[in-house]
């Protein structure tokens, strides 16, 4: 299979496609069986770092629900472990036994080597390569410096991330060595990541909309743009997904007209025609239905589908996604509707 001719890489760029392609957002993970089964005996971590086995994760949604894409299994705070921060997971997520408190723990980070360090991840991509067989094409993806920032000061999940937005106005030149370390680090990653092979990279800040006007401009958008800039001529679409950013909807814009990001990847929270007014067909855009109208009846998902659908119209380079990632309880069976009414006769 040429990648380029495939729906979703043609969507990403806005050329014609015969139908919306899909893919979802954290698409391998605890709604699906066979994921269930693997993970039943083995740490998280110990299954990113299984190429055999995170391969057979990341391809069971395209076996379960015929997506048109897959995105690597793997979390986004491996580069973190690789700069120097011990991360564990358990049952409430990630968590760092060392986060960082000040300069100096700052400075000890490394710039790792992403084949010498995270080469695992590029051996998950080769494998998934092997797995497809040219069916539809492999996503690699990171997480963008400011959500990377905020567990490597918090430690841990949180609501507010509080030592994260503190040294946000009480050190910010520390914040900003560390930003700039991180995007150092996630730069390199994505690149290793296309040379291994990954037809698409998304660049994910989680946390991003949590930050005011101007603190989003200076900490997030500064270094996904950083980022991107890196990676200008890689020769595969990027795609940029912030969080709660409906708000900073025309700044982004701006970025993607300097910077040529192909795709922007929209949350639930944003009114897709808002999105259309502001980007127009300057970008492809990914998105948006809420993950939580998966528990709805099926004729209820359906017609969210057909509603979706009906706002993008014919805007060139449509990715039908979810506003975030799967929620663990989401029946198979929702995802397959959804899958299904995409694809069905117009």
């Amino acid at each position: 299979m040429n990648f380029q001719d495939s729906r979703l890489i043609r969507a990403l760029r806005r050329e014609p496609t015969d139908r919306t392609p899909v893919w979802f957002m954290r698409q391998a993970g605890r709604y699906l069986p066979g994921y269930q089964r693997i993970r039943a005996g083995m740490e998280f971590l110990e299954l990113c770092k299984n190429p055999e086995l995170a391969s057979e994760v990341t391809v069971e949604p395209l076996e379960v629900l015929d997506v048109d894409a897959v995105i690597i299994f793997s979390d986004i705070l491996v580069p973190l472990e690789a700069m120097g921060l011990p991360v564990e997971f358990g049952d409430r997520g990630p968590c760092m036994s060392q986060p960082l408190t000040d300069r100096a723990g700052i400075d000890r980070l490394s710039i790792p080597d992403p084949v010498e360090e995270t080469g695992f991840v590029m051996d998950v991509i080769r494998a998934t390569h092997q797995r497809v067989q040219g069916k539809v094409p492999v996503l690699g993806f990171a997480g963008a410096p400011w959500t990377l920032a905020c567990y490597a000061l918090e430690g841990s999940p949180s609501r507010t991330f509080a030592a994260a937005q503190r040294m946000v106005y009480e050190s910010p030149a520390d914040l900003h060595r560390l930003m700039e370390k991180l995007a150092d680090t996630v730069t390199s990653y994505l690149l290793a990541q296309v040379e291994a092979g990954a037809n698409a990279i998304q660049l994910f800040d989680s946390w991003g909309g949590m930050l005011g006007h101007q603190a989003f401009e200076e900490f997030s958008l500064r270094y996904c743009r950083r980022i991107m800039e890196g990676l200008d001529g890689c020769g595969v679409p990027r795609i940029l997904f912030i969080r709660g950013a409906a708000s900073h909807l025309k700044q982004i814009s701006r970025m993607v007209d300097e910077v040529g990001i192909e795709a922007v990847s929209l949350d639930e929270m944003t009114r897709p025609q808002q999105a259309l007014d502001i980007f127009g067909d300057r970008c492809a855009l990914q998105g948006n239905m809420p993950p939580q109208a998966l528990f709805a009846p099926e004729e209820s998902i359906r017609q969210r589908v057909r509603d979706l659908l009906d706002v993008f119209g014919d805007h060139p380079g449509h990715v039908f996604n979810l506003g975030h990632g799967i929620l663990p309880p989401t029946p198979v069976d929702s995802l397959r509707a959804v899958v299904d009414e995409i694809r069905a006769p117009r």
